[in-house]
């Protein structure tokens, strides 16, 4: 099943790369113009564009944007020539530092939510409900700017914007990616608790769930041992959409906080016209979702080996 879903995942990520490609480099003059300015006449512009190997036939720049991109060369800048890859993995850490660890509290809360809400059947489940729908009704964005509003400009508790390499300090960068974290992670921890809700409940109306109680095992053996393990795997779906919705919610939440990270690096090329940058992001999204969803898929099949046979 994991190799099924590798090969998919390869041929999803060649379709969007494919497809990306000829949706932005179509128009050699635009992109050339968007270099040397809108002012510049149309022999300087013709020039830049032979320069940048625009004025070639689409399919040409594309297959050695391909033999290129297999050996990890996405290209170059069109603006400061740096290399793609290079800028990619410049700005990812900050990207990855507010994703992931807003992943590991959506996991966490949501877990704990989600347990005790289904065990705990009244009013502390009504309140858990009441609260995930409230959060997850509320957008990043605004949550955004309350946080700011209320912690960094009225509190002074946190920095409004700005970030901090870890290697520099480490109080210091998590104090700068407080915020950002808890924007991105309040929506996800609603939604994924709610999923996991669902998928205990019906979990404990199983057969053999009353089977293993009558058998004289212990409630806390019966919810995390066998309980929790079984419901898992709808809930690490949920997950895994929620890291891909979190890669897009990143580019708001960093021009708020004025983080530089991928989403900020995108928005900038994308007004630039830069191409091969805009390229190259859409490409290693297209692939750190792939990867997450085989981790996913693996940590499934380790929790339920039913799954190998599918």
């Amino acid at each position: 099943m994991i190799l099924r879903r590798a090969g998919v995942g390869i041929l999803m990520v060649a379709v969007v790369a494919t497809v990306s490609f000829f949706l932005t480099f179509s128009g050699a003059s635009d992109a050339a113009r968007a270099v040397v300015g809108q002012d510049a006449t149309q022999e300087v512009v013709d020039a830049k564009a032979h320069e940048l190997g625009l004025d070639r036939p689409v399919l040409a720049q594309y297959a050695d944007w391909v033999s290129h991109a297999l050996t990890g060369n996405l290209g170059t800048s069109f603006f400061d020539s740096t290399s793609v890859t290079e800028k990619i993995l410049q700005w990812l850490p900050v990207t990855l530092s507010i994703v992931v660890i807003a992943m590991l509290i959506i996991g966490v809360f949501s877990a704990v939510l989600g347990v005790v809400a289904a065990v705990r059947r009244g009013w502390l489940d009504r309140a858990i409900q009441f609260v995930s729908i409230g959060g997850h009704s509320l957008p990043g964005y605004w949550v955004a700017v309350l946080l700011v509003a209320w912690l960094s400009v009225g509190l002074h508790l946190f920095p409004a914007t700005g970030y901090t390499p870890i290697g520099v300090s480490v109080s210091a960068w998590a104090w700068s990616i407080t915020l950002p974290v808890l924007a991105l992670s309040i929506s996800g921890i609603a939604s994924a608790a709610q999923q996991a809700r669902g998928a205990m409940i019906d979990t404990l109306r199983k057969d053999y769930i009353r089977t293993l109680r009558s058998r004289g095992l212990s409630e806390r053996s019966v919810l995390y041992k066998h309980a929790l393990r079984n419901a898992a795997q709808p809930w690490l779906t949920i997950l895994a959409l929620q890291f891909i919705g979190l890669l897009g919610g990143a580019v708001v939440i960093e021009r708020v906080f004025a983080l530089p990270g991928l989403g900020t690096l995108a928005v900038d090329s994308t007004i630039q016209g830069d191409r091969p940058v805009v390229m190259g992001i859409v490409v290693f999204s297209s692939v750190m979702v792939v990867v997450v969803n085989l981790v996913v898929d693996v940590i499934q099949v380790i929790l339920n080996p039913k799954v190998r046979v599918r």
